[in-house]
């Protein structure tokens, strides 16, 4: 699949050059992406056109750990290092995953040279601001703006890649303590553009091409409970992560979408 990024304005445009069969499958499933720095996504692509082994790092909060909430099936991580390490032949790539439940973007940074610095990450993958949206965390969104830029620039004193995501969409009339999450997710969204750092945009994702795809029914087919994805979840999770790497393939068994190809 060859796959071309062009910024407008922004908002991603996305062109893609497939086989015919694919274009209408693949046109559904690539209109979530908002931001994207040229230069992280051609050095990316220049690391998976090369055999040199590469550190994938994914931290955040117990979504990006895929506890408990999965009931047994992969996490999103796991997901990718089946994808990249075995579908890919990229056996000697290492996916590393230091998330810990109940984080937030103070904890990362405290800890950012047990949780990050030490793996020395090619590229590090952070889904945080589900918790420090909660009331009792007393986090400002603008304290959490500046906390998700220090990362950023961490990540990048490292010489790695810094590629956020944001959280996916949680039950808000079920959690009050929450309420105001959506300019969380708002905020790193502003930090991405500004600092130029890929976005990959799982609360829109969440908003608009999933809930159009399971007709309302999200938070019943997706989710765990009012905050964490389930294992279905954590699988469109990594397809949002393929697409956006244009590593996708509809026909290998991780990008396999059952409910979608029924679509179609």
């Amino acid at each position: 699949m060859n796959r071309r990024l062009f910024l407008k304005g922004a908002t991603l445009q996305t062109f893609t050059i497939l086989p015919f069969s694919h274009v209408m499958r693949s046109f559904y499933l690539i209109r979530s992406y908002n931001y994207v720095r040229k230069g992280d996504m051609d050095y990316i692509q220049d690391l998976l056109d090369t055999k040199k082994p590469v550190t994938w790092l994914f931290t955040g909060d117990s979504i990006a750990q895929g506890a408990k909430h999965t009931n047994g099936m992969r996490s999103f991580s796991e997901i990718f290092g089946e994808r990249v390490r075995w579908e890919m032949s990229r056996g000697y790539d290492t996916i590393i995953n230091t998330a810990i439940s109940g984080n937030t973007t103070e904890n990362l940074l405290s800890e950012f040279e047990l949780r990050v610095a030490k793996y020395k990450p090619d590229i590090v993958f952070l889904m945080i601001g589900t918790n420090d949206a909660a009331i009792m965390k007393d986090i400002s969104i603008d304290k959490f703006g500046e906390n998700v830029g220090l990362f950023i620039a961490h990540v990048r004193s490292l010489k790695g890649i810094p590629v956020l995501l944001t959280p996916n969409k949680i039950d808000l009339e079920k959690s009050q303590e929450r309420s105001r999450i959506e300019e969380y997710v708002t905020k790193m969204r502003q930090v991405a553009y500004a600092k130029n750092t890929v976005l990959v945009d799982i609360w829109k994702l969440w908003e608009n091409e999933l809930y159009e795809k399971y007709n309302g029914n999200v938070n019943e087919m997706l989710m765990s409970d009012i905050l964490h994805p389930d294992g279905h979840g954590h699988k469109e999770i990594a397809m949002a992560l393929f697409r956006s790497l244009s590593i996708f393939d509809p026909l290998s068994p991780s990008c396999k979408d059952e409910c979608l190809l029924n679509n179609f």
